[in-house]
């Protein structure tokens, strides 16, 4: 009676078969919740002086840090102008970019204003000195193409950003463990990918394009942002010590600069996630709806774009006139999904009497000829190698295009034993190749020596050669 009522549950009656049900679950959960914890328990494991120092060692770019930063950003250069992803992805490998990024997120954490002075100051360091050997590199680089590599980092989308979350938190969480992981920091820093779209800026810069450029910055930036958020909030998590100030007034102050720094960070990439998501979203819901939705017997989608900021659809189509009715019923749909709602669908049509064919003429003429020139590169060069081959053979056939009654005549002239004379072409293989021999046949009369026979083929062979200008053929 003592134990049940100084106990917080009643005992359990051992012939209350719901009542032994419901311990049992409450045990296998209980073990289950146990299980998760020390999963993913990260808090013990966690050496918070020396991460400190750790991150606060890394975000110097002063003597070695510089050169090796120089000289990887040559590495992706190079790897970008040539578009080769494993010269960019090596160049990734050795560049020293991580640290004054995650020294600014660990020190608004920990309210180091110093830290975060010192991480400011080496992150433009960074950022001048690798926009400025890019310049250079594209500058007095021959090769200025626009490569895929170069393009593709011109403007920053939804994965960019979920990768510099998910990196960042990574690499702030390898960090705090103790004995550093070094392979997830350095595949963190191929993901998140600092060092490409920094090149791409001083590419823009080299030829002008300052759309490229400033794409490419705001790329940067966004990781910059992010990966700097997410170490922020794992220190933060860990409970990192804050920076200890003997004047109170003074720490009060350092707190609240930290506090809105953080603030006005977070606000800001907030806003860009969602407009991002939605641009991604815009992107693949209108993609989806052309391919499903804007479709006619007889006529053929050319063109597609799609522009989130004036909500617009412009499709391009080419083959019978599609009836304004359908058009109408093409909008209608597109009104009744979600992401589409407001937007407006654009349709151009090839045959439309009202002149747009000069206007799907100029704006499309260059695309539709690109893609029909990559889609038909294979072809085209298969076929000119065909023509090639073809080309080579009548060239070694137009000796025995001839006039045999003229050679016959010739022959008899010049041959008093030539009796019967043929010709033929004669089609031979070593099963590796194939080739077509002129070959000529020689009856000689009765009579006649071997040895005048041998001497006479042999004069013939050299006359018809010179005659019909062969270099092979063959006498029996």
């Amino acid at each position: 009676m003592d134990n049940y009522q100084n106990s917080d549950k009643p005992p359990v009656d051992p012939n209350n078969n719901s009542g032994h049900l419901e311990h049992r679950a409450e045990g296998i959960w209980e073990s289950i919740k146990l299980f998760i914890k020390d999963l993913l328990e990260i808090r013990h494991d966690t050496d918070r002086e020396s991460t400190i120092e750790a991150v606060k060692k890394d975000i110097s770019f002063k003597g070695h840090n510089a050169w090796i930063l120089i000289f990887s950003v040559f590495v992706a250069s190079v790897g970008l102008n040539v578009s080769s992803t494993a010269v960019v992805i090596g160049a990734m490998l050795i560049s020293p970019l991580m640290g004054p990024i995650v020294g600014i997120g660990m020190s608004i954490a920990i309210n180091d204003v110093l830290t975060l002075r010192k991480s400011f100051i080496n992150l433009g360091v960074m950022v001048g000195l690798s926009v400025l050997t890019a310049y250079i590199y594209f500058l007095v680089s021959p090769v200025k193409e626009e490569t895929p590599e170069l393009l593709a980092r011109t403007y920053p989308t939804i994965l960019d950003v979920l990768v510099a979350i998910f990196g960042g938190l990574a690499l702030i969480v390898a960090k705090t463990k103790k004995g550093t992981i070094a392979s997830v920091i350095l595949g963190v820093a191929i993901a998140t990918a600092l060092m490409p779209p920094l090149c791409t800026v001083g590419y823009g810069l080299a030829i002008g394009n300052w759309s490229y450029a400033g794409g490419a910055l705001y790329l940067f930036s966004i990781n910059t942002v992010f990966i700097a958020l997410s170490t922020f909030v794992v220190t933060k998590i860990l409970g990192f010590p804050l920076v200890k100030y003997v004047n109170s007034k003074k720490r009060r102050r350092i707190a609240q600069i930290a506090s809105t720094i953080a603030v006005i960070v977070m606000i800001p990439s907030v806003i860009l996630f969602v407009f991002l998501l939605q641009e991604q979203v815009f992107e693949a819901k209108a993609k989806e709806y052309v391919s499903n939705v804007v479709t006619y017997d007889g006529t053929e989608t050319i063109k597609s774009t799609y522009d989130y900021n004036k909500k617009s659809i412009e499709v391009y189509l080419i083959g019978k006139l599609v009836p304004q009715g359908t058009i109408a019923t093409w909008k209608k749909q597109l009104g009744g999904i979600e992401a589409l709602k407001e937007s407006q669908l654009i349709v151009h049509q090839g045959s439309d009497p009202s002149g747009s064919l000069d206007e799907l003429s100029t704006q499309v003429r260059s695309g539709i000829l690109e893609d029909l020139y990559v889609k038909n590169q294979e072809l085209i060069e298969d076929k000119d190698a065909k023509i090639a081959l073809l080309e080579n053979e009548l060239s070694k056939r137009s000796g025995s295009e001839f006039s045999f009654s003229d050679v016959s005549r010739e022959a008899k002239v010049n041959y008093d034993g030539l009796q019967e004379l043929g010709y033929s072409n004669l089609i031979t293989t070593n099963f590796e190749k194939t080739d077509t021999i002129p070959t000529f046949n020689l009856t000689w009369k009765k009579g006649i020596s071997e040895a005048k026979i041998a001497a006479e083929k042999q004069r013939f062979e050299k006359w018809i050669k010179l005659r019909l200008k062969l270099d092979t053929l063959k006498v029996n």
